[in-house]
């Protein structure tokens, strides 16, 4: 099953993509730091929500995102 990556609610102003520690056929883990976010001169981290493998990322490095977006697609272990 799919499961879309998403933006946790951090602020009403767009937000930059800094890192993604994890590339796409990686296995992760529920819990696993996978996206560092730059928001007002903060970093901060976008956790795996689930166990499987990487997808994709739809959001790269630079590139500005909103709360909610989706940042990338993980394929979810049964």
């Amino acid at each position: 099953m799919r499961t879309d990556i998403l933006l946790p609610e951090l602020g009403a102003n767009p937000a930059v993509v800094s890192v993604w520690f994890a590339d796409p056929g990686e296995t992760i883990y529920e819990g696993d730091r996978l996206v560092e976010i730059l928001l007002g001169g903060a970093t901060f981290d976008v956790s795996s929500p689930a166990t499987g493998r990487l997808i994709g990322k739809l959001a790269l490095p630079d590139d500005p995102v909103l709360p909610g977006q989706v940042l990338g697609v993980m394929e979810v272990e049964n």
